[in-house]
C-alpha cells in the first residue's frame, strides 16, 4: 500500500511541481481490462510439464502510466509505473489481504551533450535489436514495443544528417548482487555491448548491427532466458557452464526496400553463437532469415505475406545446439495467435519458438468496411528444422517435457503447426477501443518418441487450442 501512495502522490504533485520547477510535464499510458477463454494453451489441458490442471476463463487488468519531465528540449527525465496483468480476483485484485503489485518499468534520464546532436539514454528502459517492422520486433532482442525494459545505456549520434546514425549501448541484464555467495569469485552477470548503423536512402532502409554478451557461469538467468541460450548439452553431467565467463556473439542487417510502393518489401539476415570456446556440448550458434511483402496501395486492407526459416538441431547432444541463441524473443506477424506479438492483450497466445523452424504468414490488416470498425486476419504454417533424435535427447537430458523444450512450442521436423487469427476493433472513441481476440491452432505430428515420459503420455492428450478474448483497451 505505501508504494501506490507514493506512486499516487507523484501523480497529484506532478503539477505543483512543474509550476515551482518550471518544468513540463507530460503524462501517457493506458489501461486494459479484458475477459479470456483459453483451452488447451499447451495443446492439452495441463501446464507445460503436465504437473497442473489449466483454468479455461479469466479475467485480466493492467494498466500502465508514463510521465516525462522536460527541462529542455536537450534534458528530459521518465519515470513510468505499472500493474501488469494480474487476474481479478488475484494480486492486486483480490478482495481481502490484496498483494501489491505495482512496479516501475521505465526510469531513465535522456540528454543531449551540450553544443552537439550526442543524445545519451541512461537508467531502466525498453531495447530492441533492430528487425523488420513487418515482424514486429526482434527474436534476439525484444522490448515488445516498451512493455519490457532493461538497465542500460545508449549513445546516439547522427554521422551523416538525415543518413546515417550511430547507436552504442550497454545493458546488464543480470547481476546477483555486490557479492559472492562464498570467497570464491564467480561470474554472475549477464551483460550486452550492441551496436546499430541505421542507413537512410531514398527508398531504402538498412540497419547492420551487432551484439556482444558475456554470461557468467553463475548468472541467475531466469527459466526463458537459460533455455535461449543453453544448449541440450548443457544439461549433460558436469550440468552448465564449465567456464568462468562465456562469450555471445551476434550480428545481422534488417532492410525495408518501398522505392516501390506501395509494394514494400522487408528482410532479415542473422548469426549468432554462445560459449564457443567452453565445452562442445554447451556450444550453441546458429542462422535466422526472413522475408515479406506488404502492398499498402488500398485504403480498406494490407495485403502481406512473410516467411522464416531458421536453423535447427542436428541429431547430436556432445557438439552443442545449431538453433540461433535468443534471450528475449517477441516474433510474429499481424497478431498471429502463435506468438507474443502486435495483440492488444496479453496472455492470449500460444508462445512458439520461432528458432529451429520455418514456416509463413498470409495476413490482411487494416481491413475496414465500416467507419470505427476494423480487422485482422492471418493464417500461419510453420514446421520444425530441428533433427528428432536431437530433440528427444535433449527433452530426457533435461528433465522432461517443458523443463527445456515444450510440445508445440519447440517444432521437430515433422512436426506442424498451423494457427489463424481473426482480431476485430471497434473505436468507441479515438482512445477508447472495444476489441475481439479469437484464435484457432492445432498441433500435428507430435513425436511420441521425443515427448512421451513413464508418467505423462503428451501426444495422447493433444486437442486443438482456442481462444476468444474480450475487453477494453483506453489510451490517453
Amino acid at each position: 500500500m505505501r508504494r501506490i501512495v507514493i506512486c499516487l502522490l507523484v501523480v497529484l504533485l506532478c503539477p505543483a511541481a512543474s509550476a515551482l520547477a518550471g518544468l513540463d510535464v507530460k503524462m501517457a499510458g493506458d489501461f486494459r481490462v479484458y475477459g479470456i477463454f483459453f483451452q488447451n494453451r499447451n495443446f492439452t489441458g495441463w501446464n507445460a510439464t503436465g504437473t497442473a490442471t489449466e483454468d479455461t476463463l479469466q479475467i485480466y487488468q493492467r494498466f500502465r502510466i508514463r510521465t516525462d519531465f522536460i527541462t529542455s528540449d536537450a534534458l528530459k527525465f521518465r519515470l513510468g509505473f505499472m500493474v501488469t496483468d494480474t487476474a481479478w480476483g488475484t494480486g492486486t485484485y483480490t478482495a481481502d489481504a490484496a498483494q501489491v503489485s505495482i512496479q516501475v518499468y521505465q526510469a531513465y534520464l535522456q540528454f543531449k551533450w551540450p553544443d552537439t546532436k550526442i543524445q545519451f539514454t541512461v537508467g531502466l528502459q525498453p531495447l530492441s535489436l533492430p528487425q523488420s517492422p513487418v515482424f514486429y520486433d526482434s527474436v534476439i532482442l525484444a522490448s515488445k514495443q516498451g512493455t519490457k525494459s532493461t538497465a542500460g545505456i545508449v549513445i546516439t549520434a547522427p554521422l551523416i544528417e538525415d543518413t546515417l546514425a550511430l547507436n552504442l549501448g550497454f545493458t546488464r541484464r543480470t547481476d546477483n548482487g555486490a557479492f559472492d555467495a562464498t570467497t570464491t569469485q564467480v561470474a554472475d552477470e549477464l551483460d550486452l555491448y550492441f551496436l546499430t548503423l541505421p542507413i537512410t536512402l531514398d527508398g531504402v532502409d538498412i540497419t547492420p548491427w551487432a551484439m556482444a554478451g558475456v554470461i557468467g557461469q553463475g548468472a541467475n538467468l531466469s527459466s526463458s532466458v537459460r533455455a535461449g541460450l543453453r544448449s541440450g548439452g548443457s544439461y549433460l553431467t558436469p550440468t552448465g557452464y564449465q567456464d568462468n565467463q562465456n562469450l555471445g556473439l551476434w550480428a545481422g542487417a534488417s532492410l525495408v526496400i518501398d522505392a516501390l510502393a506501395p509494394i514494400v518489401f522487408q528482410a532479415d539476415a542473422i548469426y549468432g553463437q554462445t560459449a564457443m570456446a567452453d565445452a562442445a556440448r554447451n556450444r550453441r550458434y546458429g542462422y535466422f532469415f526472413d522475408a515479406g511483402v506488404q502492398y499498402t496501395g488500398l485504403s480498406f486492407v494490407t495485403p502481406e505475406i512473410g516467411v522464416w526459416w531458421s536453423s535447427g538441431e542436428d541429431d547430436s547432444l556432445t557438439n552443442g545446439s545449431e538453433r540461433i541463441p535468443a534471450i528475449s524473443p517477441n516474433f510474429g506477424m499481424a497478431n498471429s495467435f502463435l506468438f507474443p506479438c502486435n495483440q492488444d492483450f496479453t496472455n492470449d497466445n500460444i508462445g512458439v519458438d520461432p528458432t529451429g523452424s520455418m514456416g509463413a504468414t498470409l495476413a490482411f490488416e487494416n481491413l475496414s468496411f465500416f467507419e470505427r470498425l476494423s480487422h485482422i486476419i492471418s493464417l500461419t504454417a510453420m514446421t520444425g528444422t530441428s533433427s528428432p533424435r536431437g530433440m528427444r535427447l535433449a527433452v530426457a537430458a533435461s528433465g522432461g517435457n517443458g523443463e527445456y523444450l515444450t510440445m508445440g512450442k519447440t517444432l521437430a521436423e515433422g512436426e506442424w503447426l498451423l494457427g489463424l487469427t481473426v482480431d476485430s476493433r471497434y473505436m468507441i472513441y479515438d482512445n477508447l477501443a472495444l476489441t475481439l481476440e479469437t484464435g484457432w491452432a492445432n498441433l500435428s505430428g507430435a513425436k511420441s518418441s521425443i515427448w512421451n515420459s513413464p508418467t505423462r503420455q503428451f501426444t495422447h492428450m493433444i486437442n486443438d487450442a482456442w481462444k476468444v478474448a474480450l475487453g477494453f483497451k483506453y489510451t490517453f
